[in-house]
């Protein structure tokens, strides 16, 4: 429990977390960020790291002075698209193999099998559209590389899904992370960050089950 309330506090206020970390470790903190943003794209284990709200603390704290915005977008950018490649990799060598895999405390089956619907349904463009999805992200790539998707192929979407995630929300962070009412309501401004970017993961739980509803035959 007192896990589970330290990561929220971690999410909530991760301005405040992030500050401290820069204000402490200076230099190192791009590697710091490096690492975070690289398991949360390139391990299947930890899609709970935090990654859009990260990137938009990281850009608002480039906008003051406490990193180099370039230098910062190029860690990030560094980070997702190695994160990805990694990814993809662990799921060429399991394989379809990790169908059979038993859902436990490090292993989401369940989200699994739903990211996997998603790839067959939007093809190389799932590797793009993963990238703004929580959850999705980090399977994605894994089920790419159990699905053998051209390397090729795979790296050309890769490279593109992470520099519009990594520029777009690094951007929006330096722009308005420091405007007044954001900065004041920055909490609330993470809540909604990872709200909206659940909101496809909820609408496609949704519309499976009333397709699953539909289907199901009617008494009598």
């Amino acid at each position: 429990m007192d896990l589970l309330l330290a990561f929220v506090d971690l999410l909530l206020h991760l301005d405040r977390h992030l500050a401290a970390l820069v204000q402490e470790y200076g230099i190192w903190i791009y590697a710091i960020l490096f690492f975070i943003i690289f398991a949360e794209t390139g391990f299947v284990v930890t899609p709970f790291l935090p990654g859009d709200s990260l990137l938009f603390v990281a850009g608002g704290l480039a906008a003051v002075g406490g990193m180099d915005l370039g230098v910062l977008i190029a860690v990030l950018l560094a980070a997702a698209i190695l994160g990805n490649q990694a990814n993809y990799h662990i799921g060429r060598f399991f394989g379809p193999k990790v169908f059979h895999w038993e859902n436990s405390r490090f292993f989401n089956r369940k989200a699994l099998e739903k990211t996997h619907a998603f790839y067959e349904r939007h093809g190389g463009k799932a590797v793009v559209i993963s990238r703004f999805l929580p959850l999705f992200r980090t399977f994605v790539p894994f089920v790419a590389g159990i699905g053998a998707m051209n390397y090729l192929r795979f790296s050309a979407f890769n490279i593109t899904g992470a520099f519009l995630w990594v520029v777009l929300l690094t951007l929006a962070g330096y722009w308005l992370g420091n405007v007044p009412w954001v900065k004041q309501n920055l909490s609330l401004v993470i809540v909604t960050i990872i709200l909206v970017s659940l909101i496809p993961v909820v609408l496609g739980w949704w519309r499976h089950r009333r397709e699953g509803m539909a289907e199901r035959p009617q008494d009598g």
